[in-house]
């Protein structure tokens, strides 16, 4: 039996071998390894890989977009105003005429830029201010929390509209005004691992090297809360495109006729009745996109988390 089972075992070799090695020679065989564990874990849960899918998908539709659409999706053909779905248009047509299957790719592209430059702004600035107060402690910790206090303290939408409604309608306003509405999450749950790290046997031994707080904070405690921050950030992919498209439904973010889907829903929102594809397909899109982030992020929180047992 024992024989049998070990045939059946497909062998190890290669780079197979190297990964799973039990005693890896290097610190960066070690970190291949480790990620390479985590993706079998991640691989193994089939709602986080269909999270993948449609990010994955989204991410493709994005670059592809000059090659696998007809044009810009800016030009209006009122000949072929509020059509229905058909070979030519497969989503319908708006109400100047405009392919809404063009209009959706084209805006995959704003709706990655508009999360990349929020992940951007948040992460680092959640993380520095997170793990400063933490391990530093005293003074610092109160007074940086109490401003971070101040961010949780108001709704996230009516505080964004405030800083837009201050700032002008725009994209780069309205990202501006939601990575300010959107940091200080990050900087809680950074303040909380770093509280649970300041007082690790290795940062005590690194202290007694002569190590510098700055050090510390860079090469040891930061990298330790990045991978939760992470996986706030993919949660929060979901509620950063629907204040976005929250934004852009009334006007204060992406302007026409640029393709984001907030403001297609705006325009073609009297339409629902009779031509309920115009506002429908842009609903869509921010669905299953705002699914497909949800569902990557509770896969990564499972292999990420150390409470998660693997």
């Amino acid at each position: 039996m024992s024989a049998d089972t070990h045939q059946e075992r497909p062998p190890r070799t290669g780079l197979r071998t190297w990964l799973l090695s039990d005693t890896p020679a290097s610190v960066a065989q070690a970190r291949c390894q480790r990620f390479y564990l985590a993706w079998l874990a991640f691989r193994s849960n089939p709602i986080a890989m269909t999270g993948l899918g449609i990010v994955a998908a989204l991410v493709l539709m994005a670059i592809l977009a000059p090659w696998i659409t007809n044009g810009s999706g800016l030009e209006p053909e009122l000949g072929n105003r509020l059509q229905g779905a058909s070979a030519e248009h497969w989503f319908g047509t708006d109400q100047l005429g405009r392919d809404l299957r063009d209009r959706v790719i084209w805006g995959s592209r704003i709706t990655l830029y508009i999360v990349g430059l929020v992940g951007i702004i948040v992460v680092p600035v959640g993380l520095l201010i997170g793990t400063v107060a933490g391990y530093v402690g005293g003074v610092v910790d109160n007074v940086l929390m109490r401003i971070t206090d101040v961010f949780l303290a108001f709704p996230r939408l009516i505080l964004a509209l405030a800083l837009v409604a201050a700032l002008g309608p725009g994209l780069e306003n309205a990202i501006l005004a939601i990575a300010l509405t959107t940091w200080s999450p990050y900087a809680r749950i950074a303040r909380a691992e770093a509280l649970t790290i300041r007082n690790s046997e290795f940062i005590l031994a690194a202290q007694v090297q002569g190590a510098s707080t700055i050090g510390i904070l860079y090469r040891h405690v930061m990298p330790l809360c990045v991978s939760s921050v992470i996986v706030r950030l993919t949660l929060d992919m979901a509620g950063i495109i629907l204040t976005a498209a929250g934004l852009g439904f009334l006007g204060l973010g992406a302007q026409p006729p640029t393709p984001e889907w907030g403001a297609m829903i705006s325009t073609g929102r009297q339409y629902l009745l009779d031509q309920w594809w115009v506002p429908t397909v842009p609903g869509i899109a921010i669905f299953v996109v705002s699914l497909g982030f949800n569902l990557l992020g509770d896969g990564l929180r499972d292999v990420l988390d150390p409470k998660s047992g693997r």
